[in-house]
């Protein structure tokens, strides 16, 4: 069902709006997870390297995706919170359509460009084929994926969070099971891993299609709305781009990260990969909860209620410390054993320290990210789009910048001392931000 996020009391609305999108984050990285947890332990530290060292690359994708997911999730929430139903349908179903050309457009590049691609994160030789492989399938499925993150954006502008959570549940018990039967039962390794990926993204972005289409055939309009609308692809991009740029650099600079990584073999590769992938479970949680308050604050902007967005602010933050400090007990204080899910016997003992000293010198910082990504919501769905690139890219260069410093001190250790510096200089930039207020001047 669609939501008004505009009325009633603030806190206990977003609360409602954010519990199933933080619920979807749990079963997206359970999938996510699970794949290199069946990797690690059924085809050996290898595949798990494999499989990392191919991780940056697909964030690229995932860039894109994610980062026109917000473009068009920030606009069709304006005019969904003006009751504006006959723009938004036009939003929809443009964002639907360019999304498709954009995503079948960028599936054939990766297929064709992945070889060239894995040579640029020094990808060692002998985990070279395996991670081509997995990369090669998983953005042959790349439209599928761009397609469901997209619908999940619309359904969350509408106001519906519990809608995407379902689907999501579809797909990551789909791709659990069908990693077992890939690559326990029939050993396909890597393969199994990636083709897991295809097909259960696939059966839930047709499913999210047809259900999205159903659903704007129940909002009535005066007129008939425009299937297709330059005007309102220019809005939409207007946001789209400066996210697609903004996510796009990151995933950049965490390539240049990950060829430093790289540098220091497939063991090394296996326990980055292992605490990389808690590690984003803990920051897409967090960064889930600055989308529930974009879409909220866009929501209040385009009703002209401005003074309901701080009220929503400073209960999500509240909400994202308590997450921060869940992750933190279990992954300072218990990393050893989480980790030990990705490895099996024969795992080296080098996989497992590099894992445990990532996630022990980035966790007490959880607690400043989180208000990061809380902030940098805030900003999205006022449209303050150059204070939001500004705080990513200070985190970003900071991090790449620090890592090459730290590395040729301490070694590979010194990689991970870069994560805290950048997240500490990232988070007092977008509180200054938000307390400016310019993301409610936009529109007064």
């Amino acid at each position: 069902m669609n939501k008004d996020l505009t009325v009633g009391k603030p806190q206990r609305v977003l609360i409602m709006f954010t519990l199933p999108l933080f619920a979807s984050v749990i079963f997206q990285q359970l999938y996510s997870i699970a794949d290199s947890v069946i990797a690690g332990k059924y085809a050996g530290e290898n595949a798990l390297a494999a499989v990392g060292a191919s991780y940056p690359i697909t964030m690229i994708f995932m860039a894109v995706a994610f980062g026109c997911q917000i473009g068009c999730s920030v606009v069709i929430s304006r005019y969904f919170g003006a009751k504006d139903y006959e723009t938004t349908k036009t939003c929809i179903s443009t964002t639907l359509i360019a999304g498709f050309v954009l995503s079948s457009l960028l599936t054939i590049a990766g297929i064709v460009f992945s070889s060239p691609l894995m040579k640029l994160v020094n990808t060692p030789e002998n985990i070279f084929s395996d991670g081509n492989l997995y990369l090669k399938i998983y953005t042959g499925g790349f439209v599928f994926l761009f397609i469901y993150n997209v619908t999940t954006g619309i359904f969350n502008s509408l106001g519906d969070s519990k809608t995407p959570l379902i689907f999501l549940i579809f797909s990551s018990l789909g791709n659990i099971v069908l990693d077992a039967v890939f690559v326990i039962v029939f050993k396909w390794g890597v393969a199994g891993v990636a083709w897991a990926t295809f097909i259960a993204q696939g059966a839930a972005c047709v499913l999210s299609v047809l259900v999205l289409l159903l659903r704007i055939r129940g909002m009535k309009t005066n007129r008939k709305p425009k299937i297709f609308s330059m005007h309102e692809l220019g809005a939409i991009s207007k946001v789209a781009i400066p996210s697609v740029l903004q996510q796009s650099f990151v995933s950049v600079g965490n390539m240049f990260i990950q060829g430093l990584v790289n540098s220091y073999g497939s063991s090394v590769i296996a326990g980055y990969s292992a605490a990389i992938k808690l590690n984003t479970f803990a920051i897409t949680s967090f960064a889930t909860l600055g989308n529930g308050i974009s879409s909220f604050t866009a929501q209040n902007i385009g009703a002209r209620k401005p003074e309901r967005v701080n009220k929503g602010y400073k209960t999500e933050t509240i909400f994202a410390l308590i997450i921060a400090a869940v992750f933190f007990v279990a992954y300072f204080f218990f990393c050893k054993p989480l980790l030990s899910l990705f490895m099996n016997k024969e795992s080296t003992q080098l996989a497992i320290d590099t894992g445990i000293s990532f996630m022990r010198i980035t966790a007490p910082f959880y607690f400043f990210v989180c208000i990061k990504l809380v902030s940098d919501g805030v900003l999205r769905g006022g449209e303050c789009i150059a204070q939001f690139m500004t705080t990513t890219f200070t985190d970003l260069i900071m991090r790449v910048v620090l890592a090459f410093i730290f590395s040729g001190i301490w070694g590979a250790v010194g990689i991970w001392y870069s994560w805290p510096g950048s997240w500490i200089a990232g988070t007092a930039l977008s509180v200054i931000f938000y307390k400016t207020g310019k993301w409610k001047r936009n529109f007064s």
